[in-house]
């Protein structure tokens, strides 16, 4: 295990800047998730802390050491690609030993570690099979232990499960979930899908234009988003926005009147001025489906309807205002349909026209 200090590092690619500054600390032991749209500079990230490409600037620190010129193999990393990089000519136990056996590491000694690493992920019986005989989960579980093997300071996933079906990414979210927990180890993964950032990480890094635009646990940044990239980019399905004005603000309240019909009285960290172009967001699952003619509902028109077993997605539509709810009570509601919602100020998050926070609310209610 060890830390990892990205001290004030850029990178550019001749007269383009993909990283402007930027410093984070990931701690010993941590399960941190760089998670960004594609283009945001998360896995250019991932090989400058590998040593697979160069920092324009900065340093780059493990346990305090500056490793910034170091090369990859002294950099004590091991990493996990996209493509599953396994030789088809060998087997799953050659596959898994081949940076040992690279290294010059006694044959004993691989034999060790490679039936170690098997046994916890489940590839014991397959150590004599090629790595066409395998499915894409068993081969990215190989790809895995072979980064086992080397007991690295820090392991780098990029990008480790988008080559699998949705079945088998789901599978394998659970394997990586139960070798976060058995190894302890300092770990650093790459996503562009936020539902495997939310279910694995310690801390999230949401990244965008090569920025960090927030950094923290799963939870806060669900409850509690900096901004409306955060806010829209945390949460499936995607949090609502819709558009209105400051109509009165005092103290920590704000009067927030909305397009769409409603008023809601908001608790704010600092109050806008009167007039002001505000965005108000609710998550799917906060909207309340009211009942008809009720003093704080306004009626809309369901326009498509997904239902998921579980959970009924309602699509609704206000000229061009739209919103998606999330209903896990059962209710029957058919495209055409009127139906009456309500928003629970409590629920709702306030932007300023920036697009920065200003509301003041934890935003944690309960699905409705």
């Amino acid at each position: 295990m060890a830390t990892l200090s990205i001290d004030k590092i850029t990178k550019a690619f001749g007269h383009t800047t993909v990283i402007p500054e930027l410093s984070l600390t990931i701690e010993d032991g941590e399960f941190c998730v760089l998670v960004g749209p594609s283009g945001c500079g998360k896995s250019t990230l991932l090989r400058i802390i590998a040593g697979l490409e160069p920092i324009s600037s900065g340093r780059i620190l493990v346990d305090g050491v500056d490793m910034s010129d170091a090369e990859p193999p002294e950099r004590g990393v091991a990493m996990v690609f996209q493509s599953y990089a396994l030789y088809p000519h060998m087997d799953v136990g050659r596959n898994i030993g081949f940076g040992l056996k690279i290294a010059r590491t006694p044959l004993a000694e691989i034999t060790e570690r490679v039936g170690r690493a098997a046994e916890k992920l489940r590839l014991g019986s397959y150590l004599k099979r090629k790595p066409r005989e395998l499915s894409g989960g068993q081969r990215q579980r190989v790809a895995i232990g072979r980064a086992m093997t080397r007991k690295p300071k820090l392991f780098l996933l990029d990008e480790p499960l988008s080559n699998l079906d949705a079945a088998l990414r789901v599978g394998m979210r659970v394997e990586i979930a139960r070798l976060k927990a058995e190894l302890a180890s300092t770990m650093v993964y790459v996503t562009h899908d936020q539902v495997e950032a939310m279910t694995l990480a310690d801390r999230i890094v949401v990244m965008n234009g090569g920025r960090i635009e927030q950094v923290g646990a799963p939870l806060d940044l669900y409850h509690r988003p900096a901004n409306l990239f955060v806010a829209g980019f945390i949460g499936s399905p995607a949090m609502n926005f819709l558009k209105g004005r400051v109509a009165s603000a005092e103290g920590d309240q704000a009067m927030v009147s909305l397009d769409l019909g409603f008023s809601l009285r908001m608790s704010v960290s600092k109050p806008p001025q009167p007039g002001a172009e505000v965005t108000v967001g609710i998550r799917p699952e906060h909207i309340v489906l009211a009942a008809e003619g009720q003093a704080d509902a306004v009626a809309l028109k369901a326009s498509v309807v997904e239902l998921l077993g579980s959970d009924t997605f309602i699509h609704v539509r206000d000229g061009e205002e739209s919103l998606v709810i999330r209903d896990s009570g059962g209710r029957m509601v058919r495209a055409g349909d009127r139906i009456a919602i309500s928003l629970p100020p409590g629920a709702c998050h306030l932007f300023d026209k920036a697009g920065q926070r200003i509301s003041d609310t934890a935003a944690a209610t309960e699905p409705a």
